[in-house]
């Protein structure tokens, strides 16, 4: 509601108290009438500020445009919205970017979760869908170099150790270096994004499918994509980098040259972080969208020996981002840059893998956090369960029942198998009149009774201990 945002305080006054007023018996024609004076109303105080020249109603249209270089493609377009040019939201970057330059801010960390969409085809066994959830991490302002984009690779190392989603690597590149890469094998500039593109699908095709596109669709010249290619085949350490300041076409680029020097702090700082062993020097890694401006990154999960046993799970990169230091001055009318770097964790294709993997070894996934399922194997004890339930909520423990008054015992003890809950507490007539509780274990099926003023503390240790 941005356009009710900029109305003054007496505007909103008026128009609140005519939607608030309550009817009279004496006047019923009010509740008809009330959107009526509404719409008035705020037309009315529209009208008035649109004829200042400073008020702005909308946000510039269409600020995806040209952001994405090939991938625009992908973009769900909005055309026929009246004239405007719209499209759904493709990723967390651009809106970032155009925040930065619409609130004026120089310096921030962030994070952001939130749904995009591409126009692509959607490959479920591959995590890949046309709507999908991302989790971005990015740090603006002006830096000394390479320290954010460490402490960005860093985040990346801890979040894919923490999910434990097995062994990973980390792809390192530097757009300056792919670009001066390409002009010391000869291609012509006007190519550069096109052939970045071809070069990103690497990790999806093979590299002669990959020449052909460059050569067939894009008009490389052959002996041009053939010396991009000894380039793209090389992947290492730091001493790799130490090499290409030897390489005699990239040492004569100084687009190359500041790139592998930002990537030689980069490992210095890696080291100190103790992450360097998952960071690889990949000149195959070109990362097409357009905004990138320097060092690139892009993790994928490796088969380890341990996983042997399971199928391949192909879904490509779970986590990629970079520097892109001129895309807030894009939107900002006197072109002022706020440098950024960051990170994009795709949340569907970590699911993925995490269910694959349970699937795997025989476990099944939890959709809710339940940890103590109430019972009853008899009829009206309603008020016992509420009476019991509550007991749990109040110690801090997640409980749940059926919102029946007379569910079958069959039916309850079901539900808790499929869910995953792991206790059960089953009270009736004689465990009411004895005064004691009985708790289940839905994996064993083994139950036990003890005294009802101890339940709390039993399942806080049954709990803890597993």
């Amino acid at each position: 509601m941005p356009l009710l945002g900029l109305l003054p305080r007496r505007a909103w006054a008026a128009l609140l108290s005519q939607l608030l007023r309550p009817p009279c018996a004496s006047c019923t024609g009010a509740v008809r009438c009330q959107s009526q004076v509404a719409e008035a109303v705020l037309t009315s105080q529209l009208k008035a500020h649109q004829e200042k020249p400073n008020f702005i109603i909308k946000i510039p249209k269409e600020t995806l445009t040209e952001k994405y270089g090939e991938d625009s493609g992908l973009m769900y377009d909005l055309k026929d919205q009246g004239g405007e040019l719209l499209s759904l939201r493709y990723d967390l970057t651009v809106p970032f970017a155009r925040y930065l330059a619409m609130s004026k801010v120089k310096k921030m960390k962030r994070y952001h979760v939130g749904k995009v969409w591409r126009r692509e085809s959607p490959s479920i066994v591959q995590g890949r869908y046309r709507e999908f959830c991302q989790c971005d991490f990015d740090i603006a302002g002006q830096f000394d170099p390479m320290i954010p984009d460490a402490e960005c690779l860093k985040i990346m190392c801890e979040i894919l150790s923490g999910l434990q989603l097995g062994d990973f690597l980390i792809k390192v590149n530097d757009r300056r270096i792919v670009d001066g890469m390409f002009a010391a094998c000869g291609v012509p500039e006007s190519k550069f994004r096109a052939i970045c593109s071809s070069i990103d699908k690497l990790d999806k095709m093979a590299w002669k499918d990959v020449r052909h596109e460059m050569v067939a669709k894009k008009g490389l010249a052959p002996e041009v994509a053939d010396r991009i290619g000894d380039y793209v085949q090389c992947h290492g350490g730091v001493s790799l980098v130490e090499q290409m300041f030897q390489d005699p076409r990239l040492s004569q680029n100084k687009q190359a040259l500041e790139g592998l020097e930002d990537l030689k702090l980069l490992f210095e700082y890696l080291n100190l972080f103790g992450i360097a062993e998952k960071i690889s020097f990949d000149l195959s890694l070109a990362r097409g969208l357009d905004y990138y401006t320097g060092v690139i990154y892009e993790a994928v999960l490796l088969q380890t020996p341990t996983q042997a046993g399971e199928e391949p799970l192909n879904v490509g990169s779970v986590a990629a981002g970079g520097r892109y230091d001129g895309l807030v001055g894009m939107f900002d009318p006197k072109g002022h840059k706020v440098p950024c770097v960051g990170l994009s964790i795709g949340v569907e294709r970590i699911f993925y893998i995490v269910e694959q993997r349970m699937k795997t070894k025989g476990e099944k996934v939890r959709t809710t956090e339940t940890q103590v399922f109430v019972a009853t194997p008899q009829k009206n004890f309603l008020q016992e369960r509420l009476k019991l339930i509550t007991e749990l909520w109040d110690a801090g423990i997640k409980a749940e029942m059926l919102y029946k008054n007379n569910p079958k015992l069959l039916t309850q003890l079901h539900y808790c198998e499929s869910t995953g809950i792991p206790l059960v507490v089953i009270i009736g007539e004689q465990e009411l009149k004895e005064g004691i509780i009985k708790i289940r274990s839905v994996a064993s099926r083994e139950e036990v009774a003890i005294k009802r003023e101890n339940l709390v503390a039993e399942i806080q240790k049954r709990l803890s201990e597993s």
